[in-house]
This record gives C-alpha cells, structure tokens and sequence, in this order.
C-alpha cells in the first residue's frame, strides 16, 4: 500500500502518534508532497522552534523509504479536474489540499490526513488513522 502524507498527517507523526506510526509501518511505500513541505516550513517560520522542526523534517525526508513527489503536468490536470468537479459540486476545498489529493491520485497513493473535506475528493481513498 502506498501511502501519501497529509500535513496534519506529519504533525501527529511528529508527535507520534501511534496508529499512525503503525499504518505507515505496514505501507509499501511512504509518499510526500513538495507542497505538504512548502505549508510544514511556512509554519515553522513562523513558529519558537523552526530549527527543530526542520531537522525533524531533514531526517524524514532522507529516509530511503520516503519518496518526494512533486507537481507534475499530470498532477496539474488532475488538479483541475478536482478544482471544476468540487466547484460545480458546491463543495470548494482549499487549493494546497487539492494539490495534495491530485498528487495522491496521481501516484495511486492512499491520503493519510485528518482533514474531513478530504472526503469529498472524488475517488480518493482517505485514511484517518
């Protein structure tokens, strides 16, 4: 199983949280996305403790069983089509979330995430361990 990192998925990691820890154990492959990496800096920039949280983040990152995935032209049309489906549908959702949840797509990943509006993404297997 496949599996890609919500933010707030990394937060709880960060803090282990222990289904978690234990769903990622079982994955196959442990996903992440640029633009998970982009909102997890932008806050600890403006946190007490940026310097931690980033050598928390390096050492993740450089474990050979993360793999960085970042927003290619396919992700990028999938993006689309999740932004128009969810936008006619009424359910807008945050933009930095549907790139996530095209980038899961696009790598046939599961979303580990905690944010309840990714269930509205259609097609997207969403874990919330």
């Amino acid at each position: 199983m496949k599996v890609l990192l919500d933010t707030n998925a990394h937060v709880k990691l960060a803090k282990a949280h222990p289904p978690l820890s234990e769903l990622l154990e079982r994955a196959d492959e442990i996903l992440f996305s640029t633009v998970v990496i982009g909102e997890l800096r932008s806050g600890f920039r403006l946190g007490s403790r940026q310097h931690e949280n980033e050598a928390l983040l390096r050492d993740f990152l450089d474990n050979e069983a993360t793999a960085v995935l970042g927003v290619t032209e396919d992700v990028a049309d999938r993006y689309a089509g999740l932004y128009t489906e969810l936008r006619r549908r009424g359910t807008p959702t945050p933009a930095n979330d549907l790139w996530i949840a095209a980038t899961a797509l696009e790598a046939g990943a599961r979303l580990a995430t905690y944010d309840a509006h990714s269930s509205a993404v259609p097609g997207l297997p969403v874990l919330a361990p």
